[in-house]
């Protein structure tokens, strides 16, 4: 690889075959550790099982190299079983592929950490149908795929043709226009199922007595919508905002970033706050305003 993007893991190929006196300074403790007696560390890990000599060799390069690079080499190895029998020269290869497309070492790790399936991923049928998904439906510029990897990983974990391409028709259906906003925003709706999550909200919305038009228009305006968990935040808020705030649907239509906000550390409390000055505010500027905002608004109301 060029120096400008040498990684540890290339580090790590090129120095895990030399003599221990010609180690970098920084990783003569880990090749102690390699070749450490049975009290080693590594002889220790959960998913070392020392079978076979050069299995026993191959399964400790491999948590020294995810290590290295700043993986959990233990969560990695659980998730993502194919793991054990690839090669280091694959995860190599794979590493070199990404950064080819802008992704830094500094991302690995993240990345790698979130997607483990990743590294076992085929460059061919996994990973570049997902660049051209971005490059030619999102119409995202090489030089921003970094960008759009870092706020999604989960991207490079999902399958164009069975995941990415069905969610993205779904969403153009509904109404979402903007691919730019869908690519540096939203893209966690492109990784999330059609069937178990973006229909389900959706329905859940129109349950509440909105029209399909109007939950949809709620959606447009606000995606994470599609994002948020019926039982965790659409439903005890709404409980909330119906039952102790007595707002209509009409207040909600207007403003669905409502369910964006905490409910205990927000919603309730500023509520309280509303209540006892006797003030009648909008939800939007009860809910969006900053905590001085809204402190100056408490005391024009008390004064």
């Amino acid at each position: 690889m060029p120096a400008a993007g040498a990684t540890a893991l290339h580090s790590f190929l090129c120095f895990s075959h030399q003599k221990p006196s010609s180690l970098p300074p920084n990783c003569d403790q880990l090749s102690t550790t390699l070749t450490a007696k049975p009290k080693s560390p590594l002889q220790k890990h959960p998913l070392y099982t020392p079978t076979h000599a050069n299995l026993s060799l191959q399964i400790k390069e491999k948590i020294l190299c995810l290590e290295i690079m700043g993986v959990d080499a233990g969560k990695a190895l659980s998730q993502n079983p194919s793991l054990h029998g690839a090669t280091l020269e694959s995860i190599h290869s794979i590493i070199s592929f990404l950064q080819s497309k802008g992704i830094r070492q500094s991302d690995l790790p993240r990345i790698f950490g979130m997607c483990p399936k990743v590294l076992t991923s085929s460059i061919k049928t996994d990973l570049y149908p997902v660049f051209s998904f971005l490059s030619q439906e999102l119409k995202v510029p090489d030089h921003s795929f970094r960008r759009v990897i870092n706020r999604c990983p989960r991207l490079l974990a999902s399958s164009v043709r069975d995941q990415l391409k069905p969610a993205l028709v779904y969403l153009r259906r509904l109404g979402f226009k903007n691919m730019e906003a869908l690519a540096y925003h939203d893209s966690v709706l492109l990784v999330s199922s059609v069937e178990n999550t973006l229909i389900p909200k959706l329905k859940y919305l129109e349950s509440l007595g909105l029209s399909r038009d109007d939950a949809v228009g709620m959606v447009l305006r606000c995606p994470s919508l599609l994002t948020f968990s019926i039982e965790n935040n659409f439903k005890p808020k709404y409980e909330y905002l119906a039952e102790v705030m007595e707002k209509t649907m009409e207040e909600l239509k207007e403003f669905p970033q409502y369910f964006a906000f905490s409910l205990e550390k927000r919603i309730k409390p500023r509520h309280v706050k509303v209540l006892q000055s006797g003030m009648e505010i909008p939800l939007p500027l009860m809910l969006k305003s900053t905590d001085e905002e809204f402190e100056e608004l408490m005391r024009e109301g008390g004064g």
